[in-house]
């Protein structure tokens, strides 16, 4: 047991000593002066992450290796989420992802359209090129144990409330259960990476969003089968899938994941799992369902994703992409670029930081980097899933290799591919004549201006 004193609230609080690999910590006592920038002495500023996924290990692992005292809870390190598990090239090397954890190499890519017209999506890849398959408790885990490695103290337990501090000067206090009884732990700077249904986010009143529901059986299959799906996935879209997004078939390390998402009918959403199943029925017969998952997926960031000493990340932020639903890479990437930003602001640890310090430091750069994708994703989904026609324009113009080549490289390298003139003219004609063609071309598109289209096209992505 360690304990920790602090001179402000006229309390000792006491909680076990996460891991038995780290000495107890020394007092922390803070004190109150007029200036919340202060220098920090006799010990460093202290960080509490709430969540071990993606976003919230990638924001510990930078606060520790970035000197930071840092306190990482997870609740269910065995758990997972229902997820896709597709992550783009850029991000195993930009996170140093082992090759050991990609359950499949996928190369090649089916989208199918309502009508069940069926187009090869993924012909453009290079020989060096793939969309990393993996699951996530696998990721997860791995990165929650290399967050450990740089100093991290991972608390497995359940964190209950927030208790946010009247004064700038005073701690934040993480209430938190293990082994059945209360804990709390008194922090300067907390990180919510708690999902969609934060705990964290309602603790200092950040407003809510619109959520998605997405639903997904983990189906292993007969040999031949499997076979079939060693290097393909598959992405169906329709109203019987999905009135508004799609569904997807991607395979895992020995078993596939069939599933869809809805924003607007979640009370639907075994109706539309079950019409996923009846589309591929034939690819999937003589499996046998090792997993039921369902989970919430914000469909836009929150109102407010910074208030005080606190900062949301991931899906608690809301950062996953509309149209597509990635959220992997965003999560690791805006927990890594939250926890750089606070270790910036507080020169590794030894001053205090403040509410403006993470709006400059973290949100600016975050909106400025990837506010415009965001937005232009949102006309993408606006524009090709309204409807079964605009759902068939989009799987033929995925037939254009043009189309496919932009996309891919925009995905798999999370930077805009650069075109060509003449060849964005004829992918903004095509685009503007398969909607046409698919009668949706009326009010709704002279809102939209070509050029606008011409980088939807470019941006669009698949996950």
């Amino acid at each position: 047991m360690a304990a920790i004193t602090h001179p402000l609230h006229s309390l000792t609080l006491t909680f076990k000593t996460p891991n038995p690999r780290f000495t107890p910590l020394p007092k922390l006592t803070i004190s109150a002066t007029s200036s919340s920038n202060r220098h920090i002495s006799g010990r460093k500023l202290t960080a509490a992450i709430i969540g071990g996924g993606p976003a919230g290990s990638s924001a510990a692992e930078a606060l520790a290796s970035g000197g930071i005292e840092t306190y990482l809870f997870e609740r269910s390190p065995s758990g997972a989420k229902p997820c896709g598990g597709a992550i783009p090239l850029c991000m195993l090397e930009e996170f140093s992802i082992p090759p050991d954890l990609i359950d499949r190499k996928v190369t090649h890519m089916k989208i199918i359209s309502p009508s069940n017209l069926t187009v090869d999506f993924g012909k453009t890849l290079k020989p060096h090129e793939y969309i990393s398959m993996l699951r996530r408790e696998v990721l997860d885990s791995y990165l929650r144990s290399r967050a450990e490695s740089k100093g991290v103290m991972l608390v497995k337990a359940l964190v209950t409330n927030l208790d946010v501090p009247f004064q700038p000067n005073q701690p934040y206090i993480v209430n938190y259960t293990v082994n059945n009884r209360m804990e709390y732990l008194p922090v300067d700077v907390v990180v919510g990476a708690d999902g969609a249904n934060s705990r964290v986010a309602k603790a200092i009143g950040a407003g809510d969003y619109a959520c998605a529901i997405a639903f997904q059986e983990r189906i292993k299959l007969p040999d031949d089968k499997m076979e079939y799906y060693e290097n393909l996935a598959e992405m169906y879209v329709g109203n019987d899938v999905s009135p508004d997004l799609y569904a997807w078939v991607f395979p895992k390390c020995d078993h596939v994941a069939v599933g869809t998402w809805t924003m607007c009918s979640k009370q639907y959403i075994k109706q539309y799992q079950h019409g996923v199943r009846s589309r591929v029925y034939p690819k999937i017969a003589g499996g046998k369902v090792i997993k039921v998952e369902a989970h919430p997926i914000p469909e836009h960031p929150r109102p407010v994703r910074v208030r005080g000493r606190v900062a949301l990340v991931g899906d608690a932020a809301g950062y996953v992409a509309k149209c597509t639903g990635e959220g992997i890479y965003f999560a690791a990437k805006s927990g890594r670029m939250c926890g750089e930003a606070i270790v910036k602001a507080s020169e590794g640890g030894h001053r205090m930081i403040d509410e403006s310090d993470l709006k400059r430091e973290y949100l600016k750069q975050w909106d400025l980097q990837y506010k415009t994708t965001f937005r232009f994703l949102d006309l993408l989904q606006h524009v090709f899933y309204g409807n079964n026609a605009a759902r068939e324009a989009l799987v033929e113009l995925c037939g254009d290799e043009y189309v496919q080549r932009m996309t891919f490289e925009s995905y798999l390298y999370k930077k805009l591919a650069k075109g060509n003139s003449w060849e964005d003219f004829k992918m903004v004609s095509n685009t503007i004549g398969s909607l046409i063609r698919c009668k949706l071309v009326g009010k709704q598109m002279e809102a939209f201006d070509p050029n606008v289209l011409a980088k939807v096209a470019r941006l669009h992505k698949i996950s």
